[in-house]
């Protein structure tokens, strides 16, 4: 991962931007969860409806507990069970998260990742950060840099080179209250 482009991604989410970067299956494109006119902007440059709602992807559980319900203990050790690692939990969520995070649910998808790259950027960043996967809606995503940065060009702030975890599929989404898996 070059130093560089990692300093360029951090300061690109701290004022408000997008980035592209690798996770365990895809590229993904990334913004502060708190920030509602970086959520807008993925809506737009992916041509995706608002009602979907976005992951939240963290380096630790204690980055996304602000934007949770309080944990049970259930769910903890569902949690404990699977993270870090490529498995997105749907829980139920604080007041306050903007509807455009969670789709105006009032659950989250969220994931604890084990991808280094992933771990480096919400280390440095402070907190979690917003995963969906690098694609205009309904498109194959990006698997490389180099198809980020063709895809999106000007686009986002930011591209992370990196490489994409061993996963051939999108994560597992499972719902921690019913155990059901969603995908």
């Amino acid at each position: 991962m070059n130093e560089d482009t990692l300093r360029k991604a951090i300061s690109a989410l701290r004022a408000g931007g997008v980035i592209s970067y690798p996770t365990e299956a895809v590229f993904g494109l990334g913004c502060d969860p708190r920030n509602d006119a970086a959520l807008a902007r993925i809506i737009d440059i992916k041509g995706r409806a608002a009602h979907k709602g976005f992951i939240l992807i963290a380096g630790s559980l204690e980055q996304l507990l602000p934007f949770l319900a309080p944990v049970q203990p259930e769910w903890q050790t569902q949690f404990d069970a699977v993270w870090p690692g490529p498995v997105t939990m749907v829980v139920p969520c604080a007041p306050g998260n903007s509807d455009l995070l969670s789709g105006g649910r009032e659950t989250l998808a969220v994931r604890v990742s084990a991808h280094p790259v992933v771990q480096t950027l919400c280390a440095q960043f402070g907190g979690p950060i917003v995963s969906t996967s690098a694609n205009r809606s309904g498109e194959e995503p990006c698997r490389d840099t180099a198809s980020a940065t063709q895809l999106f060009g000007t686009e986002v702030d930011a591209t992370v080179d990196g490489k994409v975890g061993t996963l051939s599929a999108p994560t597992r989404i499972i719902d921690v209250c019913t155990g059901q898996r969603l995908r």
